[in-house]
């Protein structure tokens, strides 16, 4: 239990960090995290091909099996929806709804991050990644937990992702 606290300690850590960002700097790790999944596409592939085989080989089969692989449509679909996600409006900030008291007083309800994000979610890999930037984007740090058959395609996900955050100043983790 203590290795998960850890974690949860270092993301919670890292959603300071990811809260405090701007518009323009998400918007811009994200399109950087696009490319870095791109640049490591045959990485990912293979440890997916790996997950998708000893998934095979445990008698997997059926729609688990094909909602586990990742293939070469879906990457470009997963790497695309980054893409297309960081062309979005930044909800951060964003004003909802205003008043006005009878003293006088304005009331704003304005958006801002919940801090950190936690996820549970069976065998999909993109899933990993379409998690991890919608929470990027609404400035919240993701604690991700996938299902056991996609391990290696998710820890070589999360490890893109990772890096490339490292690279922009931003916890690895």
């Amino acid at each position: 239990m203590s290795e998960i606290r850890a974690v949860a300690e270092r993301a919670k850590s890292a959603a300071r960090a990811l809260a405090s960002l701007g518009t323009e700097e998400k918007k811009g790790l994200l399109m950087a995290m696009a490319d870095g999944l791109t640049a490591q596409e045959k990485k990912i592939r293979k440890a997916n091909e790996e997950d998708v085989a000893a998934a095979r080989a445990a008698g997997t089969s059926g729609a688990l099996l094909d909602r586990l692989e990742l293939t070469q449509k879906r990457f470009q679909e997963m790497v695309e929806g980054v893409r297309q996600v960081a062309k979005l409006p930044d909800p951060v900030g964003e004003v909802m709804k205003r008043w006005t008291r009878p003293n006088g007083l304005e009331i704003f309800k304005v958006r801002v991050p919940i801090g950190l994000i936690g996820i549970i979610y069976e065998s999909r890999p993109n899933v990993t990644v379409d998690s991890a930037v919608l929470c990027l984007m609404a400035g919240n740090a993701t604690l991700l937990r996938g299902g056991r058959e996609a391990k290696r395609s998710n820890r070589v996900l999360a490890d893109v992702l990772g890096e490339v955050a490292h690279q922009k100043g931003l916890p690895k983790e």
